[in-house]
């Protein structure tokens, strides 16, 4: 001990050294804490929760990537298929369970960004869940009747401009569905009318289409394509934002509506609270195994396509469409009983 270090001084720096080194070592164990469950994820059986019946797009996807999964990672997925209030039932379970990684949701665009807009939610889309991977998208095909004289985009409008409301637009999933919402955007954009006619489905739509009781429609490609090739239905449009590969000569709706993207969206959440180290390893698989040959090929007869967003990307996206969505919803006064 110096003469200038006075007993008391001497006690405060070395306390301060403890307080000092107790903190760096809370530092340490807190970040051994955070990176620790995902070095051992998994290690228990995952769920994926499908808020739908068995055997649709959700369920076709989360079979798909929960088998490769468990190839990999060698623990199993289990597929659950919760439907019931519009896929919010299956989507509010998995809002509620625990923030650990072992139980996730596959939503689609209803769920995700359409629901908020329309109905009061007993969850939050963009509080109560942490995006995962944004697994596969599939646009719409915008098509027309053989009686319809329209082959262009410009054609359809300049067609349905002269009718003045007389076309009739087929709902393939009834009023508030995605493909509601992208005939709504396509007609604001354009500046013409038609009525709304609501299916429950879309098999009577596309055949009421192809006898011509309805003029046009967005509908889901594997639904439509078979159609368009054996040519009973014409294609106009496809809504992605690029070409699609299987109609390259098929100009996109964005080529004169610039940023106009409609489609089916899949996304993988977990709840929020999800430590960040376990989504990006989820993240980081669902990236890999839709590079894979074979899902490649069986995303292509889905009508998907992978989509590179990241979490961050995806969070994005429904902060951004929530709101826009409802908009729409506002000014068209649509409601859903």
């Amino acid at each position: 001990m110096t003469r200038s270090q006075s007993p008391e001084k001497l006690f405060v720096m070395i306390k301060n050294s403890w307080v000092a080194l107790a903190s760096a070592a809370a530092m340490l164990l807190s970040g051994m804490a955070i990176a620790q469950p995902a070095a051992n994820f998994p290690s228990k059986p995952i769920k994926i929760v499908v808020p739908f019946p068995a055997g649709g797009t959700s369920d076709v996807l989360a079979r798909i990537f929960g088998q490769k999964i468990t190839e990999n990672w060698g623990q199993p997925v289990v597929v659950e298929n919760r439907p019931g209030a519009s896929g919010n039932l299956g989507a509010d379970q998995v809002a509620k369970s625990a923030p650990d990684g072992y139980t996730l949701v596959l939503m689609d665009v209803g769920n995700l960004v359409i629901s908020p807009a329309l109905f009061k939610l007993p969850f939050n889309v963009i509080n109560d869940f942490a995006p995962v991977a944004m697994v596969a998208y599939s646009p719409h095909l915008l098509a027309v009747s053989t009686k319809v004289p329209a082959n262009t985009p410009a054609e359809l409008v300049a067609y349905a401009k002269a009718q003045k409301g007389k076309l009739n637009y087929a709902v393939a999933a009834g009023m508030g569905s995605a493909s509601h919402l992208a005939g709504v955007m396509y007609a604001q954009r354009n500046g013409i009318e038609w009525g709304y006619v609501p299916y429950k489905g879309g098999a009577q739509a596309i055949t009421d289409l192809v006898g011509g009781q309805v003029d046009v429609m967005f509908n889901g490609m594997v639904a439509t394509y078979p159609h368009v090739k054996a040519g009973k239905i014409k294609l106009i449009a496809v809504s992605g934002l690029t070409r699609n590969a299987q109609m390259p000569d098929t100009p996109t709706v964005a080529e004169s509506l610039p940023g106009f993207l409609t489609g089916s969206f899949q996304g993988l959440l977990a709840p929020a609270g999800t430590p960040k180290p376990i989504i990006d390893k989820l993240h980081a698989e669902i990236k890999r195994i839709a590079a894979l040959p074979d899902v490649k090929e069986r995303l292509v007869t889905l009508g998907a396509e992978p989509s590179g967003m990241t979490p961050e990307q995806f969070a994005q996206w429904v902060k951004t469409e929530i709101p826009a969505m409802a908009k729409i919803v506002k000014d068209e006064k649509i409601t859903v009983e």
